[in-house]
């Protein structure tokens, strides 16, 4: 496919994970993609405004134009709300809701130029079902979905879709690392899939090929939609797969 053919799109925390698998396959459907990251060929830290206007003012720069960002950047949190002291829940909030706002906000300016504008925000399940020890991840998550609703209503008349995926329990890195420090990872591995109706992870893959669906011209009729891609968590009332 060539959807994206002549589009360029900016994609926040593009140099690992679902960022990278995503950034991956909108240039093998035509996009030309800049990677923002810490460490990305763009930098871009979404904590600082100056930061992310001079990483979109590159992206412009270099390419003359920006039709598509994918708001991918985000970290995690452990623990109930007893847990996390309040220079925690600043960060996580800085990063993952503030700092899309910032992105947005650089963007929408050079989105508007754009035939085929679109944004994508990445969300979780657990903006929508309660998960043990996420207190702090899920209220910023559940914030991006309220947000993402939001700039929907905004931009709709000026032609701004405004998406964001809902992924389950992914095989990424983060989560990876999060395993490696449970007593017993294997373990703790076969109990996130076991919780999961289809009986694995998702893959950071079948995530970004959800972010493309909605960044693509093809789906113009799509706004204000919270897509999941959880292997059947929020959809399915069935019992959970034996361990093992």
């Amino acid at each position: 496919m060539s959807d994206f053919e002549g589009l360029v799109a900016a994609v926040t925390g593009g140099a690992s994970g679902i960022g990278a698998a995503t950034a991956d396959l909108l240039r093998s459907r035509g996009a030309t993609v800049a990677v923002l990251d810490l460490s990305g060929p763009v930098t871009c830290d979404v904590r600082d405004a100056a930061s992310v206007d001079a990483a979109i003012g590159a992206v412009v720069a270099e390419h003359g134009r920006l039709d598509i960002l994918i708001n991918n950047a985000g970290i995690g949190a452990a623990g109930d709300v007893t847990a996390n002291s309040d220079d925690e829940w600043r960060n996580v909030l800085e990063v993952n809701v503030i700092g899309m706002a910032r992105v947005a906000r650089a963007a929408i300016p050079h989105l508007r130029r754009s035939a085929s504008p679109a944004i994508v925000n990445t969300s979780s399940i657990a903006a929508l079902v309660g998960l043990p020890q996420r207190a702090l991840y899920s209220a910023s998550k559940g914030a991006v979905a309220a947000l993402t609703l939001a700039m929907a209503a905004d931009h709709v008349a000026e032609g701004i879709r405004v998406n964001a995926v809902i992924p389950g329990t992914a095989d990424t890195p983060w989560v990876g690392r999060l395993l490696d420090a449970a007593d017993d990872p294997a373990a703790a591995r076969t109990a996130l899939q076991a919780r999961q109706p289809i009986g694995r992870l998702v893959t950071a893959e079948e995530v970004a090929g959800a972010i493309v669906y909605l960044a693509s011209p093809l789906s113009s009729a799509t706004t204000g939609t919270l897509l999941p891609v959880d292997g059947g968590v929020m959809g399915l009332r069935i019992p959970p797969r034996p361990a093992g």
